[in-house]
């Protein structure tokens, strides 16, 4: 009778073992691998995120700006303090920390603004990459709003003049590379991505200096965000990379080294922001050179659109309410 229990309880216990192996050794997707199969069949690719992500178009004049801003939710993510001392008329300053709950307020199409375009740039990809695909960011932020808030005039360089690290060779050929591990319990694309960019609002907009960056090119893996023909006419920081579109679609994102502290650097240092936010959703260690171009290299004689001038700044009313 014993020897009978013995074999009925192993006969019961034989599926468990097996079933309960079987399961351990199932292969999970690699969370990057979902993650970006979700966004390039979703709609949420680079090509998506960058569409249309500055709006330029300021009103003439003080009697126009209750309507033009009537258009938009907007959320100016500048310190308490400078928002008291003169925002937009209507907008909301909301702390960048809190941009993703802020948003679900919105019932319009969302304007960011801040000081110089550049963290309102990576605030607008975030939101892109959370729902809000209608988000724009001012250009050039409030700097062009009012000349009493020009941050922009004293924060253009030419330090890549003359410079041994500026240089108008060829493009380096990239190599092909595997996409970052990210470390996650999910498993559905939708939720990495909402869980990645809340993780990537937490930590902050991530920058570098362009003198550093000119400095001491191989201490980062650069990739220069210039057309082909810019990129050879307006020279670049020598070694840089011209990986574009660097979208998901067709491996783009593959030719970045994840292993290397990523630098994007493009004109103004917004399209960059653009870059860099969409990369550190991806796992990329990414980060973008403040003022780009115009940071270190503003007076290059080959060099004319998205060149910062002080004409660009209007002088358009501030509210304090």
């Amino acid at each position: 009778m014993k020897k009978f229990s013995l074999y009925f309880f192993l006969m019961l216990l034989i599926p468990t073992v097996l079933f309960t192996s079987c399961k351990d050794d199932e292969v999970k997707e690699p969370t990057a691998l979902t993650l970006t199969n979700y966004m390039k069949t979703s709609s949420v690719d680079l090509t998506q995120i960058a569409d249309g992500f500055v709006y330029g178009t300021l009103p003439a004049n003080d009697g126009e700006i209750a309507t033009w801003a009537g258009n938009f939710y907007i959320m100016d993510i500048r310190s308490s303090n400078d928002f008291n001392a003169g925002h937009i008329a209507g907008a909301h300053n909301v702390a960048f920390a809190n941009i993703l709950t802020e948003s679900a307020n919105a019932t319009k199409p969302i304007l960011m603004v801040c000081y110089t375009g550049q963290t309102a740039c990576y605030a607008t990809a975030l939101l892109r990459m959370y729902g809000k695909m209608d988000t724009k960011a001012l250009k050039w932020g409030m700097s062009s709003w009012n000349t009493s808030l020009d941050r922009w005039s004293t924060s253009v360089g030419n330090s890549a003049n003359g410079h041994a690290n500026w240089t108008n060779a060829a493009a380096p050929t990239p190599s092909t590379y595997e996409l970052p591990t990210i470390e996650s319990s999910l498993t559905e694309g939708n939720a990495i991505l909402k869980e990645r960019v809340e993780k990537v609002v937490a930590d902050g907009f991530k920058t570098v200096s362009g003198v550093d960056v000119l400095t001491t090119p191989a201490n980062y893996y650069i990739n220069n965000y210039f057309s082909d023909a810019d990129y050879l006419a307006y020279g670049h920081i020598n070694g840089a990379f011209r990986i574009s579109p660097l979208t998901i679609a067709d491996d783009y994102v593959k030719k970045l080294d994840p292993s290397k502290k990523i630098v994007n650097y493009c004109y103004t240092g917004q399209t960059s922001a653009i870059l860099t936010a969409y990369l550190r959703v991806l796992g990329y260690d990414a980060y973008s050179m403040s003022f780009g171009m115009n940071g270190i290299y503003n007076n290059n004689t080959a060099w004319g659109s998205n060149k910062w001038t002080s004409s660009i700044p209007k002088s358009l009313a501030l509210s304090t309410k």
